[in-house]
Parts: C-alpha cells; structure tokens; sequence
C-alpha cells in the first residue's frame, strides 16, 4: 500500500497531480489573504456541490460561469500542482478548494480572516462513494472490491489519510468566526435554509428570485448535465467521468453488511470517543 501513494508527513496523496515540493509550499509558504474563501472537506463529502453554490452565490444564481468554465479553474484545488500554480494567478476575492487536513494546511490562515466553509458527511457514505470514485479512476489505486476498500478506508489509507482525523482536527476550528460548518446531509434536507446560512456566513445579500437561481441551478439533474462539473483532462481525454452519481444520503445501508455495519461503529465509537455527539450533524 504505501508505494501506490505519494506520502507526505505521514499523509497519503495520489501520485498524480501531487508532489512534495507543492505540499511543503502550501504549507509553509502559501500566503493568504483575508478576501480568501476556502471549501474545506474530506473528500467525497459534497465538494463540488459545494463549488457550484458559492459560485453561483458569487453570481446571485447567474449559472453563466458555471457552464462555461471548469470546477476545477473556477475553485482550484490548492494543494494539487495545477491547482497551486492557478490559485497564486487569482485575483481577489479568491475562492479555491482543499481536501487537507488542518496539520498541512496554509499557516498563513491563522494570521487573516479568510473563511473556511467546511462540510462533512456520514463516514458510512463517504466511504462507499470514494469505493465508486476510485473504482471508476485511472489516477488513484483501484480497489479490488468494496470490501478492500472498507479495509483501506477503516486504516486510513485511502487519499488524504483518516476521516477521523480529517474531522477531529478541523472541528478545532469550530469556535472561530471565520469558520462555518455544514454536512452534506443538511444540503439536502434544507438547501435553501443552509444556502442563507452561507449567504449570511459570506456577507451576501441575495433577493428572493436570486435564491431561487442558486436552488436551481446546484440541483442535481442541473448539475448532473453540466458538462463543466465533470474531470475531462486534455490533450488524451484519457479521464472522462462525471462526478455525480446518485446524490443521496444513507446509500450505506444498501452495501454494508451487518458485520461491517458493526465494525464500523466499533471503530467510530473508538476514534470518535469524547467527540460532541451534536456535532455529528448527520445524526
């Protein structure tokens, strides 16, 4: 398992689109500003949702930007090389996206008012959604089955590292003004209700219609069609894939079996002991 990932202070990265050098940068060097806005998450926990709201928010629910450029450039990962080099092009206000645990992310954040909307999501889901992501690329380790990738997922060894971790270390955070937590299972319960939590979080004023916009124009069949939210890499077109699949919560339920259900919950009562159950916002 380790030489299938580049590993950077103990972290598991793709091979591809990473490299120390950048990793070290972002980190140490990386210089923040307070008209920053950062989408913070463990991967597979409503991102690129995400990325389509703030951007139409940015745009009171105008999807013209939304269908014409990439995710990708429009809120570029910070911590990939492409990502890196783009984000230092930007002008402000600058919007960009990171998968990064708290103990790699820029230092310069806690000198500056930038403002991190994190999300979470069930683990439980995360995990069978990353199962399809990464049974579906060709520039992550595939797993042979869901099963192995229960295993992986369990350890940490899957992109990014530990989910407990991941959530552990930023929900330190929790308490800052600049710092707004969300999962992924409130968006589908009350998007509009959490679209006006971020409006609010932002300083944004948005009318009535314009809300409406953003409802529409981040929903799932809207998105699932726009060609703009889906990993297309030029010249080889040799990646193609959407990064939409169902959009639903609990789907958990229908690939675990009873023993992994009972071992997962072994594992998140042991990794998660102490942790404030109401900040478990799924539950």
């Amino acid at each position: 398992m380790p030489g299938d990932y580049l590993w950077f202070e103990g972290i598991p990265f793709p091979p591809r689109f990473y490299s120390s050098e950048v990793l070290r940068k972002v980190r140490d060097e990386f210089v923040m500003r307070d008209e920053d806005t950062i989408i913070v998450t463990f991967p597979k926990s409503g991102t690129h949702w995400l990325i389509e709201i703030l951007c139409l928010i940015q745009n009171k629910g105008d999807p013209t930007w939304n269908h014409t450029v990439p995710f990708g450039e429009r809120s570029p990962w910070v911590e990939t090389c492409p990502g890196y080099s783009l984000v230092n092009t930007m002008k402000d206000p600058r919007l960009f996206t990171s998968h990064l645990p708290i103990q790699l992310f820029p230092k310069s954040f806690s000198s500056t008012k930038a403002k991190v909307i994190y999300a979470i999501r069930n683990p439980r889901d995360a995990l069978v959604s990353g199962y399809y992501f990464s049974s579906n690329s060709n520039f992550i380790k595939k797993p042979k089955s869901l099963e192995e990738y229960f295993e992986w997922f369990i350890q940490g060894n899957v992109p990014y590292g530990s989910w407990f971790e991941h959530i552990r270390g930023w929900m330190s955070m929790r308490d800052k003004d600049n710092f707004l937590m969300l999962s992924y299972e409130e968006l589908k319960k009350d998007l509009r209700g959490t679209v006006e939590k971020i409006c609010q979080f932002l300083g944004k004023q948005l009318e009535p219609k314009e809300v409406d916009l953003v409802l529409h124009n981040s929903s799932f069949n809207v998105m699932k069609e726009n060609k703009m939210t889906k990993i297309i890499e030029k010249p080889n077109g040799n990646i193609n894939f959407p990064l939409m699949r169902k959009g639903i919560c609990g789907e958990w339920k229908d690939h675990f079996t009873s023993a992994q259900a009972e071992t997962f919950d072994k594992v998140f009562q042991e990794k998660m002991a102490g942790f404030p159950r109401e900040l478990l916002l799924w539950e």
